[in-house]
C-alpha cells in the first residue's frame, strides 16, 4: 500500500503532499523534512529506493524519482513492488506533461487542484486505481469538459483575456 506521494523541489520546499495515513500537521512537517534529507544527500547515480526513515515506522521504502527541479517521491509499505511504483511515477509524470504541456514547478504551485485531481485519478487511498496513461488523459479531459459547460462565463473571460496576451 501507498503511504504518501510528496514532491519536493531541489530546495526542500514541498510542491505537493498526500498521505494516506492519519499523521498530525508537524508530524507531516517532519516527514517532509526528514525524507528531502535522506533523498538530497543522495547522488544521481544511487538507486532510487531507500529505507522510509523512521517517522514512517518499519517496513516503510521510499521510492523516488528526480526530474528536473523536482523529486517525487512514493512512501509504500514492503509489499509493494518498487519497479511497479517506478513505472507509476513515471506514468504519473507523463500525465502531469500531458495535461499541463512541458510540465514545470509553477504548474504545479499554481494547479494545485488539477495535480491532485490527477493524482485521484491514480491513486486513491493509497491504492493504485489506474495505469494506462491514455484512460487517465481521457479521465481529466471529460472532467475539463464538464467544468467548461457548468461555468461558460469563466470560459470567455479566460478566451478574452488569452487573446489579449497574445
Amino acid at each position: 500500500m501507498i503511504k504518501g506521494i510528496l514532491i519536493i523541489n531541489n530546495h526542500g520546499k514541498p510542491r505537493l503532499s498526500k498521505f494516506f495515513e492519519h499523521f498530525t500537521e508537524d508530524n507531516q512537517q517532519q516527514i517532509i523534512r526528514e525524507v528531502f534529507q535522506l533523498i538530497s544527500k543522495r547522488s544521481d547515480r544511487s538507486c532510487n529506493f531507500l529505507e522510509g526513515g523512521s517517522l514512517w515506522g518499519k517496513d516503510t521504502k521510499l521510492i523516488y524519482r528526480h526530474y528536473a527541479t523536482l523529486f517525487f517521491i512514493f512512501s509504500v509499505d514492503s509489499s509493494e513492488s518498487e519497479l511497479g511504483i517506478l513505472d507509476l511515477i513515471q506514468v504519473f509524470v507523463e500525465t502531469l506533461d500531458k495535461c499541463f504541456e512541458n510540465v514545470c514547478e509553477l504548474d504545479l504551485i499554481f494547479h494545485v487542484d488539477k495535480v491532485h485531481y490527477i493524482l485521484d485519478e491514480i491513486v486513491l487511498g493509497g491504492m493504485v486505481l489506474e495505469t494506462n496513461l491514455p484512460n487517465i488523459v481521457g479521465a481529466i479531459d471529460a472532467q475539463n469538459k464538464i467544468e467548461k459547460q457548468e461555468n461558460p462565463l469563466m470560459t470567455g473571460i479566460k478566451d478574452v483575456l488569452q487573446t489579449i496576451k497574445r
